[in-house]
């Protein structure tokens, strides 16, 4: 007879099956969600990190060549204060050898002087006299010997502000360098990317390496070495005015005590010699200043039309300005900077406008005086020919003072202007 066979083990309720498969589905259902959250999550986080990273990355690039900007602007900076300062050096060496050639000039001068006093001991009888060409003689001697004391003073101050400027240059020139250094290696840090074949891991990168400044002390370094350098420049500029006033005033001193001395023994021409001297230097700055206006009014009338230049271009921005589109028409920063050009320009050509016609009135005194000045220049000249003829032991002495001093005028146009006082001086002493 056949037995039923029955597998051994737990028997399931067709409920505990259905609870089963709705439990299976229900989670898969959730573990599918998770793994979506999931997904959408690590998406949401790649999305982010990649615009953070991107984003990091674009602000330091703009940071890095914002750096490069400010430290080129520095670097420009001291390249134009080196170039001031050499031209500085420069002029000052040159004040300073036509001191020392004014200086040696003097020894002339007084050579003369003591030859004439020395001369006129051999005077005899009634006419060995104190009179009022041997005291015209020794003011010479005490003028000619203070003139060469101030001169030397001159030349020992010229040399220790070169040594100043020197120095000043030298702190300019390692700041310089520094500049140049860093720009490298910014530059070279910009020129970086994920492509670069010498990018790589580094022990703390973000360490402060020993003697880091702060941004504020790096700025105070460089101006600090710029206004020491300007410093410097601005006291050898007033020591160069000093000194080629100083080589002004000796020669222009000596020469109205030569001609005082002159005038003891020529009194019937002194007065003519006088107003001759005096019209010679009033027409050769009036035709210098007479140059230097209608070079002025050049640059004037060239100004004016790089002006109106300008205002075209800056019309022309505003007016292209005006076609932006929907909001993009806003008043910005670029719509305000350019109005304000354009009155500062406007303002400008009226400026120079004005300036210009003043100008050209003056330049057409100018001419008038000119004319004025030459034609009383020759009314002297003529009466000169008929009344000198003699001093020929002082003739030596009657030489063009451009040659003791030629670099002065580069620097002060107007060096000999102090004559004309000291010439009105020289005929009270007659």
């Amino acid at each position: 007879m056949a037995t039923l066979s029955v597998k051994p083990g737990q028997r399931f309720t067709l409920p505990d099956w259905h609870t089963n498969a709705d439990f299976i589905s229900t989670d898969a259902e959730r573990q599918r969600s998770t793994s979506h959250q999931v997904r959408q999550e690590g998406r949401a986080l790649r999305n982010e990190t990649n615009n953070q990273a991107k984003w990091d990355e674009h602000d330091n690039r703009t940071r890095l060549a914002e750096r490069i900007s400010s430290v080129n602007r520095w670097k420009e900076t001291l390249d134009k204060c080196l170039t001031d300062i050499d031209a500085e050096i420069e002029a000052l060496a040159k004040v300073k050898e036509a001191a020392e050639r004014a200086l040696q000039a003097k020894n002339l001068s007084l050579d003369v002087a003591i030859e004439c006093l020395t001369l006129r001991e051999s005077r005899r009888a009634i006419d060995v006299v104190r009179d009022h060409v041997e005291e015209e003689l020794h003011k010479e001697v005490k003028l000619i010997e203070k003139a060469k004391r101030e001169l030397q003073e001159r030349v020992d101050e010229a040399f220790e502000q070169l040594c100043l400027l020197q120095e000043a240059r030298q702190q300019l020139s390692f700041d310089h360098r520094c500049k140049m250094e860093a720009l490298e290696i910014d530059r070279v840090c910009l020129s970086l990317s994920v492509d670069s074949p010498n990018i790589s891991y580094k022990v703390n990168p973000t360490r402060v390496p020993d003697g880091t400044t702060g941004l504020d002390g790096w700025e105070q370094n460089s101006q600090g070495n710029k206004e020491n350098a300007e410093a410097e420049m601005k006291a050898s500029t007033k020591l160069r005015e000093e000194t080629a006033l100083t080589i002004a005033q000796t020669n222009n001193a000596l020469e109205a005590q030569r001609v005082a001395t002159e005038f003891a023994f020529r009194k019937r021409i002194r007065d003519l010699e006088r107003a001759y001297d005096e019209l010679k230097w009033q027409e050769q700055n009036t035709l210098e200043e007479i140059a230097e206006m209608e070079e002025d009014i050049r640059r004037l009338e060239e100004d004016l039309r790089r002006k109106m230049q300008d205002l075209k271009v800056a019309h022309t921005r505003l007016e292209t300005r005006t076609y932006r589109p929907s909001m993009e028409l806003c008043r910005d920063q670029v719509q305000y900077g350019l109005t304000d050009e354009v009155h500062q320009l406007e303002a400008t050509i009226r400026a120079l406008k004005e300036k210009l016609a003043e100008a050209q009135d003056a330049l057409s005194a100018l001419y008038r005086q000119l004319h004025r000045i030459q034609t009383d220049m020759g009314y002297k000249a003529n009466s000169l020919v008929l009344d000198n003829k003699c001093m020929d032991s002082r003739r030596k002495l009657v030489v063009p003072a451009e040659k003791f001093v030629p670099e002065v005028d580069t620097f002060n146009r107007t060096t000999n202007r102090p004559l004309s006082p000291l010439k009105n001086g020289q005929l009270e002493l007659a």
